[in-house]
């Protein structure tokens, strides 16, 4: 990726930030299909009645950096946690554009790292 794929990633990332129901379900598809299996995405149910199933957690797991977006009733909580060897260190708190921020800039790196990473990215851009 270039260089100024980072800011292009943030930017994507937070295109869709004006509906925080969108922005989650959005975010988790993009991840989703990014990177499989360093994605976890916790769903459920809307209501009693509903089929729709809405996003509750994402984490994203990138090298030793483990990202986590909670969404609970239009409150959003999001956190990155230091893990080492499974063993996590340390877990802040993040306000969500600090969050977007270092994401992006996690997955600029993995995609510098992984060649199916920047493909896969590049795609979710649509490059």
């Amino acid at each position: 990726m270039e260089d100024g794929s980072f800011d292009m990633l943030a930017a994507a990332l937070r295109a869709d930030m004006s509906d925080l129901n969108t922005f989650v379900e959005v975010l988790a598809g993009k991840v989703e299909s990014a990177l499989p299996g360093r994605v976890t995405v916790e769903r459920r149910g809307g209501g009693l009645f509903s089929r729709e199933k809405k996003v509750r957690r994402i984490e994203i797991n990138l090298d030793n950096n483990r990202y986590a977006l909670v969404a609970d009733r239009g409150r959003m909580q999001t956190s990155r946690s230091n893990a080492v060897r499974g063993i996590v260190l340390k877990t802040e708190e993040l306000p969500l554009d600090s969050w977007i921020t270092l994401l992006s800039r996690d997955l600029a790196a993995e995609a510098e790292r992984s060649e199916s990473a920047r493909i896969a990215l590049e795609r979710m851009l649509g490059m």
